[in-house]
């Protein structure tokens, strides 16, 4: 259990780190993605790119799972 808490905090630790890299490729300002600009005020919800997220990890764990 423990090694498995590391190892998704390292993922994480990874993921910060690379995040500038990341949202160069587009992750973050996809087209479900919304986000709304009025005077000093920003909204901006990642729908699309938490989707995306979490298919992802949830294809990963399952692989995992499986071995």
């Amino acid at each position: 259990m423990s090694r498995t808490l590391i190892t998704i905090g390292l993922i994480i630790v990874a993921a910060g780190i690379l995040w500038p890299w990341l949202t160069r490729l587009g992750l973050g300002r996809l087209p479900g993605d919304i986000m709304i600009r009025r005077g000093n005020f920003t909204f901006y919800a990642p729908i699309a790119t938490g989707l995306l997220v979490s298919i992802v990890l949830s294809v990963i764990l399952w692989l995992i799972n499986r071995w």
